[in-house]
Order: C-alpha cells, then structure tokens, then sequence
C-alpha cells in the first residue's frame, strides 16, 4: 500500500480538494493528465485515483467515458464535490484595474455574470489551479485567475472576491478508481449501492428501447445514462449507466440477464456504495 491518491490538475484545483475531502489521511498527487493519473494506480504507484466524472452544468468530463473501460481499473467509490470559484489576484491589485481573467474553459463558463460585470476578457488555462499559479508567476495586476479557494494560500495569492460562480448549486461527481479486483459481494456494502456498468447495442430501430427493457420490467431504476459512438463505421453505440442495486440483487441480476441478450457485451465497471449526497439530493425532490 503506498497510501497515495492520484488526480489530475495542480495543487489546489477542485480534484485536489476533493482527495483531501474523501481521504484525508492519504497524500493526493497531482498528474498532469486523466491518462497519468489511472497510471498511477495501474502500476502501483498509487492506490486510489479521484476522477471527475460530471457536473451539474457542464455535463460529462470529456474522455472519461472511453478511458474509463479501456483501463484496468474499476469504481469502487463515488464523492460529491459543491464547486465553488474565488477570484484571485496578486498582492495589491484590484478588480477595477484588472483586464484578464484567467482559469479553466469550465470555470469561466461556470462565472459569466461575474466576468461580463467587470468586463473582463475570459483567458482559457489547462485547470483552475494552475491558473492561480501562472497569476503568481506573471506578477501582473492587471491579470487575474478563477480558482477553487484552496489555490489563494497555496500560491500566496489575494482574494479579491469569493463565490463568484453563477449557480450556487454547482456540484461535480468524481468516482474513486482503484485496481481491478473481484466485486465485493452483497454482504459487503451498504442496503443503498450503485452499479455502472459499459454495454453495446446495434444501431437499429428499438435497439436500446428493448436493453433497457429489462431494467423497467424489474424494477431497477436507472440513475444515468451517456452514449457515446465507439470506432469511426458511426455503426455501433456504447451507453454508460449507473443503477440502482448489486448485480447479486435478484431484479438486478433478472435485468443484466435480458441486456445480455439484447448487446453485444455488457462490462461492470464497479458496484459501490451510494454516497450520502444521493439521499440529500432524493430528499429534496420528494
């Protein structure tokens, strides 16, 4: 055990924050890349990776959805993270002299109201963290960075103004990874469990109308669903979705068994427990 958790981004970026949250006894090490970051775990330099797998806004994270089957890695958590944005510059400098503003093409996109109101030109970074590290290294007033509020200590950085981010309700779900292993059986996890899993469906008529077929006779409720082409024939589409239940669960394991038959391959990524923000989010729409 190396007691590492690996993420992609920069010190102080949101991934970060949520390592720390998740498991704060672990050192979170920062890679350059998602490819980066599942390497670690897959050649032992690390245990875990937290990777972020949606937002609230923005949709699905790009790239995940094809690197994540392609691994040898699989889900084995879930983590929650409410994202929020601080306007940072260096000592001395202020929002009204300020003309650039500085951070990842979703962080921007997640701060319009603020950045139209000051009249600043939006600058595309690689992440949010490394953004606040670039203000600092620039050492110009006039450029500032969007970042999590971890970045303003980390980079020595003054906060001109927090919580600059449009929709309060802003929330990124990241999926913990670990090395691929047995799924842990029923006795092992909590009542409330989530399962995703990968499969493949002829692009015909009622194609997908007769895989998740399964899932409605039985009574498994689906949580959610991404398609995605796989090769360039745009002649097969693969769907990720998220369940409600363990594949040992009888109306789990009635509805794998009719998806099977309607797919040309079903692959589990990972059976987990639900994490708690799943209830507070059920509570609210009840």
């Amino acid at each position: 055990m190396t007691n590492k958790i690996s993420y992609q981004g920069e010190a102080g970026s949101n991934s970060n924050i949520a390592c720390t949250e998740r498991f704060p006894d672990m050192e979170a090490v920062p890679c350059a890349s998602f490819e980066d970051a599942f390497a670690m775990v897959e050649n032992g330099e690390a245990d875990l990776a937290m990777i972020p797998i949606e937002n609230s806004i923005a949709g699905r994270v790009a790239d995940i959805h094809v690197l994540l089957p392609e691994s040898d890695l699989q889900i084995v958590g879930e983590h929650y993270l409410r994202i929020r944005f601080d306007l940072l510059g260096i000592p001395g400098s202020s929002i009204e002299s300020a003309t650039e503003v500085h951070s990842h093409i979703h962080a921007l996109g997640q701060c319009r109201r603020m950045i139209r109101e000051h009249q600043l030109t939006p600058i595309i970074a690689g992440d949010t963290a490394g953004s606040a590290r670039e203000i600092r290294d620039w050492n110009d007033p006039r450029k500032l960075s969007l970042a999590p509020p971890m970045a303003a200590e980390l980079y020595g950085l003054e906060v001109l103004s927090t919580g600059v981010e449009d929709d309060p309700t802003n929330m990124t779900r990241f999926v913990v990874l670990a090395r691929k292993q047995a799924l842990p059986i029923r006795a092992q996890l909590p009542e409330d469990v989530i399962t995703t899993l990968v499969f493949q469906v002829r692009n015909v008529p009622s194609a997908l109308y007769k895989a998740l077929g399964g899932f409605a006779t039985n009574g498994v409720n689906l949580t959610r669903m991404e398609s995605y082409m796989v090769g360039s024939t745009f002649a097969a589409t693969t769907f990720m979705v998220d369940i409600e239940g363990h594949p040992e669960d009888l109306p789990v394991r009635l509805a794998l068994d009719e998806l099977d038959f309607f797919t040309w391959e079903v692959k589990v990524l990972g059976t987990y427990a639900a994490s708690e923000h799943r209830h507070k989010m059920t509570a609210e729409f009840v």
